[in-house]
């Protein structure tokens, strides 16, 4: 099952961490994030999706996210 998440929770630029600050606009990761067309990517993975059966899918910036920091780390060793 899939539902569609409207608009991102927040922005990496936006994201305050825990100690007061916020990500740099040069991060990697940020960077990375606004080169990504999520909504444009986010319709294509739904269509993988039942609309009514199943335990609900991770939102697709979730998944991919999670994907590429695996690789990053699997990289390293």
């Amino acid at each position: 099952m899939y539902r569609k998440v409207d608009s991102p929770s927040t922005q990496p630029e936006d994201f305050e961490l825990p100690f007061e600050g916020k990500l740099s606009h040069d991060n990697r990761w940020v960077i990375m994030a606004s080169l990504v067309p999520w909504s444009e990517f986010e319709g294509e993975y739904a269509l993988n999706f039942a609309e009514d059966m199943g335990a609900p899918a991770l939102p697709f910036r979730m998944a991919l996210g999670a994907l590429i920091i695996s690789r990053e780390i699997r990289n390293k060793r």
